[in-house]
């Protein structure tokens, strides 16, 4: 009996789903806007009926985070995010200005394919679904391995509800035999016209080496800055509601708390009272060597966890019922771990003089490992915004929780979870990705200017001259006549 490897397999089989996820988006693009309604809805109906379902088949599989965070991160992606982009037009005439004659047309990219990380894997699935074919494009995902059976159920749940509701068969898929060679055949396949890419830094860089178009988003090390005119309560729950939100696992969540000194007293006791436990130099070094693994790398086994399974790793004892483990920093980078991303319940926290210095500390902090995506910042001083919203990132997340900000939840930014770096992190957009990043526009364009040749300089320059009227004014005409002798003159000839 003739048997294949492995990676030969899973090679076929993602060019098999590319091809027929292809033919299907070729269908998908003729539909309308209510035969595509029609589609969504019942995705997101069923995205709502499977959320707990999902939710606890993603923590059993991978082990990061909690059910009913994940649970809110599958209704996020499919009930929030309807209602935010049910008004946007993806489909015929989006746009028609009368006043310059140029109509917009919408047209689906083509097929995409989506990489979908193991620490949001049914969300981002239903997410990148619901966009998608919001904007008629088929999609093809690439699961984390880790990830696999819970990426695979809910692109299969997606593909379901929306042939159900009329979409052409295939037009979701997701391999379900991964390998590296299946994801680079993917990426580089002609079948697919763009990429979207959630996942490691080493995943978003091969996505976009790929020869196409493709929108991936950098990692995130958001500095959470503590100004003297700040609700102090306020911010540490907030920083505390956004840090144990999965545990940590959403690259929005806040990395490093950096506090004034007038202050620092009053926000550690806050931190204490609400469950923060600050750890000694001696307890902080042995979490951070379990934390890290290859240098700066996380230790999978300790992404989102709670603290209490993190110290009980590192043989660190802790108060019953601690929410965030603490470790004070006093610089940046190689010495300092804890000012690097950390997808868990660790937080380092830093100590400044002003917000001037707060500032300079966030750039490093950003430059880090974070540059272009987060950073949030809690005060009642809005000089003090202005002044960090030149900072190099795209999200500057005022009075709120990180994680909730920076994904749409508590703030009016678009619901996603595909949160661009722009240029400065690496990325394609700056955006939280939406349907309208899937688009091309076509456009229309009328001629509103009459264009006439100037014969007095075209024989020589090469020159036309448009005028929407034909009616020049005297001051026109010598306006013209003045610019002609002065070419003359530059030439020789006058």
């Amino acid at each position: 009996m003739e048997t294949f490897d492995k990676d030969l397999q899973s090679v076929q089989e993602t060019r098999n789903l590319a091809r027929q996820a292809k033919l299907a988006k070729a269908k998908l693009a003729k539909f309308d806007n209510e035969q595509i309604e029609k589609i969504i809805s019942n995705m997101v109906k069923k995205a709502e009926e499977h959320a707990v379902d999902l939710a606890k088949m993603a923590v059993e599989e991978t082990g990061f985070g909690k059910v009913e965070d994940k649970t809110f991160k599958n209704h996020l992606a499919s009930t929030e995010l309807y209602k935010f982009i049910k008004p946007m037009k993806t489909i015929g005439i989006i746009n028609d200005d009368q006043e310059n004659k140029v109509i917009e047309i919408a047209e689906p990219v083509g097929l995409l394919m989506g990489i979908i990380p193991s620490t949001n894997p049914t969300s981002t699935a239903i997410y990148k679904s619901i966009i998608a074919i919001k904007s008629r494009n088929g999609i093809v995902f690439s699961p984390h391995p880790s990830a696999l059976k819970c990426t695979l159920q809910a692109a299969r749940l997606m593909n379901d509800a929306a042939v159900e509701a009329g979409a052409p068969a295939n037009i979701i898929g997701c391999i379900s035999k991964p390998s590296m060679a299946a994801t680079n055949e993917l990426m580089k396949c002609d079948e697919v016209a763009m990429i979207i890419a959630t996942g490691g830094s080493a995943m978003v860089k091969a996505a976009y080496s790929a020869g196409k178009p493709a929108l991936g988003v950098g990692p995130g090390n958001v500095p959470a800055f503590i100004e003297r005119t700040a609700d102090i309560p306020k911010a540490v729950k907030r920083i505390i509601t956004s840090k144990t939100f999965d545990y940590g696992t959403i690259c929005a969540s806040e990395q490093a708390v950096i506090v004034e000194e007038c202050i620092r007293d009053q926000v550690m006791e806050e931190f204490k009272r609400q469950g923060g436990y600050f750890m000694t130099p001696e307890e902080t070094n042995k979490v951070t060597s379990k934390l890290f693994v290859r240098g700066h790398a996380m230790n999978a086994k300790l992404v989102g966890r709670s603290p209490a399974v993190i110290a009980e790793s590192a043989g660190i004892s802790i108060p019953e019922g601690t929410k965030v483990l603490l470790g004070e920093q006093q610089g940046v980078g190689e010495g300092y771990p804890l000012s690097y991303e950390k997808l868990t319940t660790v937080l380092g926290f830093y100590t400044v003089k002003d917000w001037e210095e707060a500032c300079e500390l966030s750039i490093k902090l950003l430059n880090n490992g974070g540059i272009g995506h987060s950073l949030s910042i809690h005060t009642e001083n809005r000089d003090v915004v202005m002044k960090f919203s030149e900072k190099p990132v795209f999200r500057i997340l005022v009075n709120t929780p990180s994680t909730h900000g920076g994904v749409g939840v508590s703030t009016g930014l678009a619901p996603a979870f595909t949160l661009g770096c722009g240029t400065w992190g690496g990325s394609a957009t700056s955006d939280n990705v939406t349907p309208m990043h899937l688009i091309n526009k076509k456009r229309v364009a009328y001629g509103i200017k009459e264009c006439t040749e100037n014969t007095s300089a075209s024989h020589s320059e090469g020159l036309t001259q448009c005028d929407s009227t034909n009616d020049f004014s005297e001051d026109q005409i010598m306006t013209l006549v003045d610019q002609v002798l002065t070419m003359l003159k530059k030439r020789g000839d006058l």
